[in-house]
């Protein structure tokens, strides 16, 4: 084994942790919204939504996204068509505005840590000739950092993971056990849509009207923890 190939599973580790700043811990994806109304009360409600998410949110869209912009990383006519894709999928304004926001996080990082490609995206969002959707953004830098497509999408799933069960637990529905039950039930859920082929990025969509609903109501509730 390379020394290459020895580093790349801690760095794996590293950029895939819930210590790197990725912005993702501002954001609840519309789960305040649903605790807040006293929808999801319960460690079965947030596997729910959490399976929402996996399924019908990012394994359709976030995750062909991604994988097509990891392909692309150097065509940045083809990552700015991605990215307007992943805008016109994305139907509340709150969940446009926080991808945007997780992904400005992550470049943000990025830049500062001197990943190659790092500044020549965050230059084009300047631009306006990209919106800078996160999984764009994981799918460039990831690749850049030499982490293969499986490896990109495991951390990408991870992360979801990761910090909707963190929100959970932050919003006092579920406990820490709880969070780590869930997490451990829920990963053939996660290797199940690993193996699923790639669709095109025109087959690329999303079905989540109860969390976009939430999240579009999220700025009417009186406390909020959560950007989103």
């Amino acid at each position: 084994m390379t020394e290459d190939n020895k580093i790349i599973p801690l760095m794996l580790l590293q950029h895939s942790d819930s210590a790197f700043p990725s912005g993702s811990v501002s954001f609840s994806w519309g789960l305040e919204t649903l605790v807040n109304r006293g929808m999801v009360t319960k460690a079965d409600d947030v596997q729910a939504f959490l399976n929402a998410h996996l399924i019908a949110r990012w394994a359709s869209l976030d995750r062909v996204i991604l994988v097509h912009a990891h392909q692309s990383w150097s065509d940045p006519d083809r990552l700015s068509w991605l990215d307007t894709l992943t805008e016109v999928q994305s139907l509340s304004a709150e969940q446009r505005q926080g991808s945007k926001l997780m992904g400005a996080a992550m470049l943000q990082m990025h830049c500062k840590l001197g990943t190659k490609t790092a500044r020549e995206l965050s230059a084009g969002i300047s631009k306006g000739r990209l919106y800078g959707h996160v999984p764009v953004v994981q799918g460039v830098l990831w690749r850049a950092l030499n982490f293969d497509s499986y490896q990109a999408q495991s951390m990408a799933a991870h992360g979801l993971v990761t910090s909707i069960l963190s929100a959970a637990v932050r919003l006092s529905v579920i406990g820490h056990a709880d969070a780590q039950r869930i997490h451990s039930a829920f990963l053939p859920a996660v290797v199940a849509a690993l193996q699923e082929p790639v669709l095109e990025p025109e087959e690329a969509h999303s079905f989540t009207p109860q969390i976009e609903i939430a999240s579009m109501m999220h700025e009417m509730d009186e406390m909020r923890l959560f950007m989103n």
